[in-house]
């Protein structure tokens, strides 16, 4: 069956034949590709076609595909029982590997997906300010609970939707816009008395790749300590992607609470909510805010994150080995598109790395949005069309893993070099 056949196949069963919105191709034309394996920096469709990846998962697989130390803990855990609904000690295992590197969080409380963790952490902060209202900054995209769905970032920006149907109005009501990288209009927002929650992705990946500038963020941490406002950072995407420490490695501020995803579980569901231990003792059992799940914190996920994560810890400069490689990329997307006359501007951070046909430094969501989304279409076609597998939209980013060598790297630099000769 080929790739077109499954897809066909897939939408009458699955709306838009995808479980989530960007893999339905949209934003890049042309069919989706039906993965059938993974194996180190690679896919392989159903056609039997290899592809170099650069998506890996959206972010967990660092170590890239079916790795077997990985896949050995899990097969060791799976066979004590998938799943159990009552505590392990592989829990504790886990969110303390967490927890060593983040020495201002107390406490951590995992969940099965980012919008758990980051709708759990508003939950929690609002009863812990005692204030209804929350900023959140245009473009950042925080999951797709109904009060976070307002002018949002990724799957939201490639279909042009400021905001989602089937979303109350009184559910968006005390959610306040703010401009990333735009203190005065976080100023602006906290004129209206009730705000108790900020949110923000300090290295926003959902518009592309666009990180807060430093004195954006001291500024941001300086207003919600004197506003008594709790500051969270979305790091669900960032999380021991930027560096073993998050943003932290770039802005050293510390946040009231973190939320963590994809690297925490290595491919697997995972993902959780952590703070100081005065916000987290609010949460039941132990206070009054509610939260809970059937598979949270469940016995394979924990095993994958925790040798995931012990394998970072081990790996002397990874992030530095993975920042080169991104830094290559990003210098032979600059040198080929220069080259033909393409504006571009190009960014990375540890082994996160994103671009924009753009003519202007992209600081915010109004400055990706005036990318060339029509240039990003035909490019993103001819590099899959040579076996390079992008993000399929303008407003994603991109990674690097372990597995991709010289070798793979100088392919893709052939790639770019001949899809903006195409062009």
């Amino acid at each position: 069956m080929t790739n077109e056949k499954a897809f066909e196949k897939a939408k009458r069963y699955i709306p838009g034949g995808v479980n989530s919105p960007v893999r339905a191709f949209k934003s890049v034309g042309g069919t989706p590709i039906i993965i059938e394996r993974g194996k180190n920096e690679f896919l392989y469709d159903i056609d039997g076609k290899k592809y170099i990846d650069f998506v890996l998962s959206w972010g967990p697989l660092i170590f890239g595909h079916c790795g077997k130390d990985l896949e050995n803990a899990l097969i060791k855990t799976a066979k004590k029982g998938l799943s159990f609904g009552a505590p392990t000690r592989l829990e504790t295992e886990l969110a303390k590997l967490i927890l060593s590197h983040f020495d201002w969080l107390d406490k951590i409380r995992f969940c099965s997906s980012g919008t758990e963790a980051t709708m759990s952490a508003i939950r929690l902060a609002r009863a812990y300010s005692k204030k209804d209202g929350i900023i959140k900054f245009e473009g950042c995209y925080h999951g797709h609970s109904d009060s976070l769905l307002v002018k949002a970032g990724s799957g939201a920006t490639t279909f042009g939707n400021a905001s989602s149907l089937g979303v109350p109005e009184d559910f968006a009501k005390h959610t306040h816009l703010a401009v990333y990288n735009d203190i005065q209009s976080v100023k602006k927002c906290f004129e209206s008395g009730e705000i108790g929650t900020v949110i923000i992705e300090p290295i926003a990946g959902n518009m592309g790749l666009v990180p807060a500038d430093l004195t954006f963020l001291l500024n941001l941490r300086d207003l919600c300590t004197k506003n008594g406002a709790v500051l969270i950072f979305d790091e669900v995407m960032s999380g021991f992607r930027a560096s073993e420490k998050g943003s932290h490695k770039f802005n050293q501020i510390s946040s009231d609470m973190v939320t963590f995803g994809k690297v925490i579980g290595g491919g697997m569901s995972v993902a959780a909510f952590a703070g100081k231990a005065e916000i987290m003792d609010m949460l039941s059992p132990d206070g009054g805010v509610y939260q809970a799940g059937t598979l949270s914190g469940n016995p394979l996920a924990m095993a994958v994150g925790i040798a995931t994560l012990s394998k970072i810890f081990k790996t002397n400069y990874l992030y530095e080995k993975l920042n080169k490689k991104a830094n290559f990329i990003t210098q032979a997307l600059e040198k080929s598109a220069k080259a033909k006359g393409i504006p571009i501007q190009t960014t990375t951070r540890g082994s996160m790395w994103g671009f924009f046909f753009n003519e202007n430094p992209v600081k915010n969501y109004d400055d990706a949005l005036k990318s060339d989304t029509e240039m990003f279409a035909k490019f993103h076609a001819q590099m899959l069309k040579r076996g390079v597998y992008l993000a399929p939209s303008q407003f994603e980013t991109c990674f690097v893993c372990t597995k991709h060598n010289k070798k793979s790297l100088e392919d893709t630099q052939d790639a770019i070099e001949k899809s903006f000769k195409a062009i």
